[in-house]
């Protein structure tokens, strides 16, 4: 580890407690600010270009107003289901409807990284996949789950980490990919462009 002052600023573009926590478990310390951007997929985009454009596009919003030499990380996070993506449900219907459709069934999560240096501009991306199999799920149980929120502002209405882990029977691939940053990845290209961990790393209990 090393001291605050001998590491760049690092800023995560993401309002997502998920993100925040994941990136504080590895010991580091960041600001926070959220992007402000259009996040929708463009006609025929597949779903690795179009979740690698929004973790870009939302590194390039947030470097442009930070001061020379700070450190901008970014993700997106998407769930693709026979070829389609499936984002963040509109409402508790179509969040019980998302669950519906991966419901028995293996789909992928794409989540990707973007790493911005203000002054310099983009410095280094990458997309991680994991597999993620649900058991049956019932329509009654879909919809008292899509009851609690929790699925509301997830990719693919449901999160690994709360209430929907219970419908979840395996992961194939990094955790931290379905939660929503490849914390292995982060971590190597942080270090690589002179960000390391100011503190001690954290148990991930809360996950």
């Amino acid at each position: 580890m090393v001291s605050e002052s001998d590491t760049p600023r690092l800023v995560l573009a993401s309002g997502s407690p998920r993100r925040r926590l994941l990136l504080g478990i590895a010991g580091y310390e960041f600001d926070i600010v959220p992007p402000d951007i259009e996040e929708s997929q463009n006609s025929g985009e597949p779903a690795e270009d179009f979740v690698m454009r929004m973790a870009t596009d939302k590194a390039a919003a947030v470097v442009a107003g930070q001061a020379e030499g700070t450190v901008v990380l970014a993700l997106d996070t998407t769930v693709v289901l026979d070829g389609s993506v499936l984002g963040k449900p509109v409402d508790e219907v179509e969040a019980a409807s998302m669950l519906l459709s991966l419901s028995g069934r293996t789909h992928t999560v794409l989540t990707a990284y973007c790493l911005a240096i203000a002054g310099i501009g983009l410095a280094e991306s990458g997309i991680d996949a994991a597999r993620v199999t649900l058991r049956p799920v019932s329509p009654a149980e879909a919809e008292a789950y899509a009851d609690t929120g929790e699925p509301l502002d997830k990719a693919g209405a449901y999160a690994l980490q709360g209430r929907g882990g219970g419908f979840v029977t395996g992961v194939e691939g990094l955790r931290s990919t379905v939660i929503g940053l490849p914390l292995e990845h982060v971590v190597d290209v942080l270090t690589r462009h002179g960000i390391m961990p100011t503190r001690p790393v954290s148990e991930p209990n809360e996950l």
